[in-house]
C-alpha cells in the first residue's frame, strides 16, 4: 500500500499505519490501511500537518480490530508533533546517545518519544511495543525493514540512510517462529525479544550485511507449510 506514494513522508506514514494494522487477514489489513489513507484524502503527510478539527471528525468512526478512534486521533496528533521537529520519522529512532548505532535502544526510544505527550491515551500504548517490554516488536521491525532495505527487488523502499540493513532485526511472527524451530536454528519457542535476537544472530552468520533478507524465505515456508518436511 505505501507504494502508492513517492513522497518520503507519505511513504513513512502509510507504512507505519500498514505495519501497526498488520495482524489478522492480509486482505483486511490492506483494506483498512487503504481506508484510512482515503480518509486522509490520499495525502497522509498533508493531512497530518494541515488538518482541521472538521477533518478529524471523519476519523472518529475508523477502527481496525482493537485499533479504535482514540488511537487514530492520537497517532495523527503525535505524528504532527514529530514532523514539526524533524523532516523524517527516522529521527524518532535515534538511541540514547542521539545516534543510530544501537537499533534495539532506538526501538525503545521510539516508543518513549511517541508517548511523550500529556495527551497519550494509556490504551494506545499497546499498539507500539518495545524490546524493553520483551515484545517481539514484529510490526515495527517490519516497518524498519521497509524503510531501510534496498528497493532493488521492489518490496522495500530504502529511504532511510542512517540505519544500516545490517542493524535490522527479523520480524518474528508465528510462521517465522515455527519454521526456525523446525529447522533447528532457533532454540527458543516463544515469540519474544530474546527469540528475535537469537534468530537474528544466526541470520547474521549467513549474511552479516543484510540478515533480514531471509525474512521472505522463512515466512513463505511457514505460510505454505513447507517446514513440515523437516
Amino acid at each position: 500500500m505505501p507504494h502508492r506514494f513517492t513522497k518520503k513522508q507519505d511513504i513513512e506514514i502509510a507504512g507505519l499505519f500498514a505495519a501497526v494494522f498488520a495482524w489478522g487477514l492480509r486482505k483486511t489489513i490492506i483494506a483498512k490501511a487503504n481506508e484510512l489513507i482515503t480518509l486522509m484524502d490520499d495525502s497522509p503527510y498533508e493531512f497530518i500537518m494541515h488538518h482541521t478539527d472538521q477533518d478529524l471528525k471523519r476519523l472518529e468512526k475508523f477502527k481496525h480490530r482493537t485499533f479504535q478512534p482514540p488511537d487514530t486521533l492520537y497517532f495523527v496528533h503525535r505524528l504532527k508533533e514529530i514532523y514539526q521537529e524533524h523532516e523524517s520519522l527516522e529521527n524518532a529512532f535515534r538511541d540514547r546517545d542521539d545516534t543510530f548505532s544501537n537499533l534495539e535502544d532506538g526501538l525503545n526510544q521510539f516508543r518513549r518519544r511517541f508517548f511523550d505527550s500529556p495527551y497519550a491515551p494509556h490504551r494506545t500504548k499497546k499498539h507500539v511495543p518495545s524490546p524493553e517490554r520483551n515484545s517481539s516488536v514484529k510490526r515495527l521491525n517490519m516497518f524498519l525493514r521497509w524503510m531501510v532495505r534496498s528497493p532493488e527487488r521492489g518490496v522495500d523502499f530504502g529511504i532511510w540512510k542512517n540505519i544500516s540493513p545490517s542493524q535490522l532485526y527479523i520480524p518474528l511472527d508465528v510462521h517465522v517462529l515455527r519454521v526456525a524451530d523446525s529447522l533447528g536454528i532457533l532454540k527458543r519457542n516463544k515469540s519474544d525479544w530474546k527469540a528475535v535476537k537469537e534468530l537474528t544472530r544466526f541470520l547474521r552468520k549467513l549474511d552479516e550485511n543484510d540478515p533480514v533478507r531471509y525474512d521472505f524465505a522463512l515466512f513463505n515456508m511457514g505460510v505454505r507449510k513447507e517446514f513440515d518436511r523437516f
